[in-house]
């Protein structure tokens, strides 16, 4: 199966695909007329189609058939998370809660955070490639960079968790999250300030473990999205 990301595909019966996908598809994959490719929009649907007339600049496929696409889920999830000094860190999280399922990530600017901005337009690449590899339909939103305090004072309708290491008494996998939408921070490698945890737990997050090792930063993102995942199935 070869997925491709139209974000723009709309609902006509023919679909032309832009410069690097036809590329990808008639020069990396040397699809031909005839063959079958699906295309998503990033938002769950799914659309089978079949390649019409291929050039490495304009490939065009005919869409036989729109259905859901198989990563759909009864929850959201939305990981606020502090960037990593080293961005490979970030990047490799993002990829993989991709590939696992998240919904939502915003970089968390902390007290305590190793680095202030990140690139979204290269960390938004990375989603997708991420995406079309692990044959997902539903592209993350990569929120723009937050402030801690001005993060938590937004209205969330979630449940709220903050994983800290050192005074969270219960696992995150000992709470009833099934079928609800969440709502995770995930903090830097010097841990939230208490400043920053008093905070959280005025605006209603619950102070929550990951297990007994301390994980660094991008790898406490992934326990989350994969602890998320499991107690919803």
């Amino acid at each position: 199966m070869h997925l491709f990301f139209t974000p723009d595909i709309g609902s006509a019966d023919h679909y032309l695909l832009n410069e690097e996908e036809s590329r990808h598809c008639s020069r990396v994959l040397r699809l031909k007329k005839g063959d079958h490719i699906f295309l998503t929009d990033g938002k769950g649907a799914l659309f089978e189609t079949e390649v019409d007339s291929e050039s490495q600049k304009r490939t065009m496929v005919r869409i036989i058939n729109s259905i859901p696409g198989p990563d759909a889920r009864n929850y959201r999830l939305h990981v606020g998370i502090a960037p990593t000094k080293n961005l490979n860190r970030l990047e490799w999280f993002l990829e993989k809660a991709t590939e696992i399922g998240i919904d939502e990530i915003t970089p968390l600017i902390c007290e305590h955070a190793e680095r202030k901005s990140v690139p979204t337009d290269r960390m938004y690449r990375i989603m997708i490639a991420a995406m079309k590899q692990s044959l997902k339909t539903t592209l993350p939103v990569l929120h723009e960079p937050s402030r801690f305090s001005s993060f938590i004072k937004e209205p969330y309708d979630k449940v709220k968790f903050i994983a800290h290491y050192d005074q969270a008494n219960q696992h995150l996998k000992d709470n009833d999250t099934k079928g609800k939408d969440v709502i995770v921070l995930v903090g830097p490698e010097g841990d939230f300030s208490q400043g920053e945890l008093h905070l959280a737990s005025e605006e209603g997050f619950k102070a929550v473990n990951l297990g007994s090792s301390r994980l660094r930063t991008e790898t406490a993102g992934v326990v989350v999205c994969s602890l998320i995942s499991l107690l919803n199935e």
